[in-house]
């Protein structure tokens, strides 16, 4: 791309696209895929360094993807000590502060004394130049990211063989781009934090009540289109409260770290269930795909598990799923109050095993439940259709 306006306007497409991206996937696609074209590339990544292991972890792969190459691999790494070029960008030469440069590296290789003037990498990198031939590009650009002050990895642009050759002004463009990516990613992350924050427990980490929520409007909306099953298991922490009196509210706290921990593991059973606290001292799982039985064996583990907690009592867990006969027209509200209603069965019992609405025959009446206060703190969200 030539020009100062076209140059321009890439950059506000740039930062415009990834503050468009509502994930971090999606941010770093937009980031790989707008540097790609603002610089005239058929190929982008953009990787992450890892200091602990000392390695460059590719996030993203945009546009002409060379055969073996995945878009978000799962682990595409590559050692620190291969690029002895990365040592002296990111250390030596940024010593002084400012945003490090960007450097051209081509599939021949720069010529002795060529670096400096034409804006290769310092030194002969033979690792990327044999990537750029065994991939059948002719050059790349690469570009240092910095983020919050420190090196958090590098943009990576290439052209095919027969394209012209990065020069010294597009090195420079994509020094800007960097910083661009650089502020796009920052607001990323400050939205994956106020995400976590709105979306978790802080006490457990586990899903809240919000969460649970938005999980089980999708899975629904997923049953009424393909039938998959749905499954809520509400579980009632017991002798928390006699826990709390007697040795401290820590004490209880501890109690509920170690049932989400429990709950948790339990969960990872099943393929994509939610572990969640709804508050206090309830909790609940969400599964979508699993059947009922499945989902059922899982919530009898919990419930041995659970037994086995030191200061706990037990737990009383109750489980509503649309894979058993809980009658037609299921909507949140409704799966909510069945399984509700098996829990207090459970908790009335003092069963030591789960309590399945719909199973023996009988549908649990949901007069069986004992009802909530006007102030109810586990009410969905929004209106839905009374049961």
């Amino acid at each position: 791309m030539g020009g100062d306006d076209a140059r321009l306007r890439a950059v506000v497409s740039l930062a415009q696209t990834m503050a468009a991206a509502h994930t971090p996937r999606g941010c770093w696609r937009a980031a790989a895929l707008g540097a790609c074209e603002a610089l005239g590339g058929s190929f982008a990544a953009l990787s992450v360094w890892e200091r602990g292991p000392g390695r460059l972890r590719v996030l993203v792969n945009a546009g002409e993807r060379a055969e073996g190459e995945e878009e978000f691999p799962d682990e595409e790494v590559y050692p620190v000590h291969r690029f002895p070029e990365i040592t002296e960008f990111l250390h030596e030469r940024w010593a002084g502060g400012g945003e490090p440069d960007a450097w051209v590296e081509t599939a021949a290789g720069p010529e002795p004394g060529e670096g400096g003037a034409h804006g290769y990498g310092p030194g002969y990198c033979h690792q990327r130049v044999a990537a750029l031939r065994r991939r059948g590009r002719g050059c790349c650009v690469v570009a240092p990211i910095v983020l919050h002050g420190r090196a958090w990895g590098e943009l990576y642009v290439a052209r095919p063989v027969g394209a012209p050759v990065f020069g010294r002004a597009d090195a420079d463009f994509a020094t800007v781009l960097a910083a661009v990516v650089a502020a796009g990613l920052a607001q990323t992350e400050r939205l994956e934090e106020v995400r976590k924050l709105a979306f978790t427990d802080p006490l457990t980490g586990l899903a809240n009540r919000r969460a649970v929520d938005m999980r089980l409007d999708e899975a629904l909306e997923r049953h009424r289109a393909d039938g998959a099953v749905v499954s809520l298991v509400v579980c009632d922490l017991n002798g928390l409260k006699r826990v709390n009196d007697t040795h401290g509210h820590a004490v209880g706290d501890r109690l509920l770290e170690r049932f989400g921990s429990v709950l948790s593991r339990c969960g990872a059973i099943l393929p994509g269930a939610l572990a969640a606290r709804l508050g206090g001292d309830e909790f609940c799982l969400l599964a979508v795909g699993p059947g009922a039985d499945e989902v059922v064996a899982v919530a009898t583990e919990l419930c041995e598990r659970a037994a086995g907690l030191e200061l706990g009592n037990g737990v009383a867990c109750g489980m509503a799923s649309t894979g058993d006969p809980i009658g037609p027209g299921v909507s949140a509200r409704r799966l909510f109050r069945l399984a509700d209603a098996a829990q207090y069965r459970a908790k009335a019992a003092r069963s030591d095993r789960p309590v399945v609405a719909g199973r023996d025959g009988e549908v649990i009446r949901l007069a069986d439940s004992p009802p909530k206060p006007p102030h109810d703190r586990r009410r969905l969200r929004g209106s839905h259709p009374e049961a």
